[in-house]
């Protein structure tokens, strides 16, 4: 990825943060990620969802609500 200017490099920044405590998941918090909520319930019936992050870089995938 390209970054063009400062607005650019600080908007790509906040998104891979997003994509870091909000997705990833992390080995010593037991695979999930850092703002994770223990008590949200995830149906694994429901049929997963595919999106891209900083412009498919990396691709991110959960279960449709």
């Amino acid at each position: 990825m390209l970054i063009c200017n400062e607005r650019h490099a600080v908007t790509v920044l906040d998104e891979f943060t997003r994509h870091v405590n909000d997705h990833r998941p992390h080995q010593g918090r037991d695979h999930s990620p850092p703002n994770h909520d223990p008590a949200a319930v995830i149906s694994l019936d429901a049929p997963i969802r595919h999106h891209r992050v900083l412009g498919g870089v990396i691709n991110e995938y959960r279960r449709a609500a």
